[in-house]
């Protein structure tokens, strides 16, 4: 099976090391339009092999399409981040441009292909590449509810001095810290839910400190974080080549599912070898569809400023 990863940088090789650390792949194309840079990645990681025991051949490409021919899933991570003094209509201009042109060149080579979304802003960016493609919605997946919500249990984890592997929660709603709702409602400690230890203004604390994980980790490391997003996509494309069902949060297009419609968001989904197969229904309370709504217009208006910036 082999995957392709668009973006040679920190989040696309973590992605590629993580894929093949867990033999997720048996093979594994970085490519990048900077030239050698994904060719010095792959031959990089190449040289762990025998170190970590595992067997997925690893190679780079600058800007050559046809070597990722005939994936499976490719991964999108191309795209740049948002710098000082840069309007939010000048970031999206630039990172719609990638992504539409990554996704035409994919599509050339790999026309089966699944598409995973990690480019920012990641809602729209999902949204622009299914619009785009004009592929079935089920094959455009964007990532970011799984990271979101690894953070979310991570903090929990923390609050709760109980082991991240016994926690469940979920993180759904758009990819930014004013649009993501962490279901606190939902988590759970080993199947007790978490509001039977935490009070409630320690569950605030964690959900306010989920909602601006990325941009804490921004503030500590001078760019974006990668573990952890390299992690998210690795978990998503295991789901899919290994038919795995597992029950993700992730942004997908909603034609009418949690009364929203014409829209890429965050909501738990079946992943499998289809892509994303059905979106599964949490019965959210009123507050939690009055918070899902109020993220469906930010994004919504985001989308909009793309719409009007195509037809300008």
């Amino acid at each position: 099976m082999k995957v392709s990863v668009i973006g040679a940088g920190n989040v696309g090789a973590t992605c590629a090391e993580y894929i093949a650390l867990n033999r997720i792949a048996s093979e594994v194309v970085i490519l990048d339009i900077k030239e050698n840079f994904a060719e010095g990645k792959a031959l990089d990681l190449m040289q762990t092999a025998t170190l970590n025991g595992f067997n997925t051949r690893i190679s780079g490409s600058t800007n050559d399409y046809s070597k990722t021919a005939g994936s499976a899933v490719v991964v999108i991570t191309s795209g740049i981040p948002r710098k000082p003094g840069m309007t939010r209509e000048e970031l999206i201009g630039i990172n719609a441009g990638i992504v539409k042109t990554v996704t035409e060149n994919v599509l050339k080579h790999s026309p089966e292909a699944i598409i995973i979304v990690v480019s920012n802003p990641m809602d729209t960016m999902t949204y622009l590449a299914l619009k785009e493609s004009k592929l079935p919605k089920n094959r455009i997946i964007g990532m970011g509810g799984i990271l979101d919500s690894a953070r979310f249990k991570c903090y929990l984890s923390m609050a709760l001095n109980a082991p991240a592997s016994d926690i469940s929660g979920v993180v759904i709603g758009g990819h930014g810290d004013t649009t993501m709702i962490p279901l606190t409602r939902l988590a759970t400690n080993t199947g007790v839910p978490v509001s039977q230890f935490l009070d409630a203004d320690t569950l605030k604390k964690v959900a306010a400190d989920t909602m601006v994980g990325g941009a804490t980790l921004t503030g500590m490391l001078g760019t974006s974080a990668w573990y952890a997003p390299g992690a998210a996509v690795a978990a998503l494309v295991s789901s899919i080549v290994n038919d795995q069902k597992k029950l993700f949060p992730c942004c997908v297009y909603l034609d009418g599912e949690y009364g929203q419609k014409d829209i890429c968001l965050g909501v738990p989904v079946v992943i499998g070898k289809n892509g994303w197969e059905k979106i599964v229904d949490y019965k959210l309370n009123a507050e939690e569809q009055a918070a899902f709504n109020k993220s469906a217009d930010a994004v919504r208006s985001m989308n909009n400023v793309l719409s009007e910036m195509k037809s300008a």
